[in-house]
């Protein structure tokens, strides 16, 4: 069951990027959601196989853990800028507080890449999709209206 809750708790972090994206403007907050899409893709790999949608595949489920890594080491770049889009949904506290979002970022970025080469078993995915899961609500929270 818990494992369950946080697969349906990732999901839906990720579930209205694609109605977000259209209408963005401003190419560095499309460029910062495309980023966000990146990761949200990358859980959905990992999420189906943690259902049991998917056959577990340990390539394919270390592959997707590299990608969040991937794109949570370039996520501090993206929002170097303080840029605006009325689709936007990052909160300003993110540019007042960016070293606790770099911190976040840095975080994702560990766990996921730990991730990356310690995914064993189909078994391995309900904690990587809790420790996860538990770093983008974290950063969610405090950063994402």
């Amino acid at each position: 069951m818990m494992r369950t809750n946080t697969i349906l708790c990732v999901a839906l972090l990720f579930a209205g990027a694609a109605f977000a994206h259209s209408g963005v403007k401003n190419a560095a907050v499309k460029a910062r959601m495309d980023a966000m899409s990146g990761i949200g893709a990358e859980m959905k790999i990992l999420g189906t196989m943690a259902k049991g949608v998917t056959v577990f595949d340990q390539t394919a489920a270390r592959a997707a853990a590299a990608g969040i890594a991937k794109h949570a080491a370039g996520t501090p770049v993206l929002f170097e800028a303080d840029e605006d889009d009325p689709k936007s949904e990052a909160k300003a506290e993110i540019w007042t507080n960016f070293d606790d979002f770099v911190k976040k970022s840095q975080n994702l970025e560990g766990i996921a890449a730990g991730l990356s080469t310690t995914i064993a078993s189909e078994a391995d995915l309900g904690i990587a999709m809790k420790s996860l899961g538990a770093s983008c609500h974290a950063c969610h929270k405090a950063y994402r209206e």
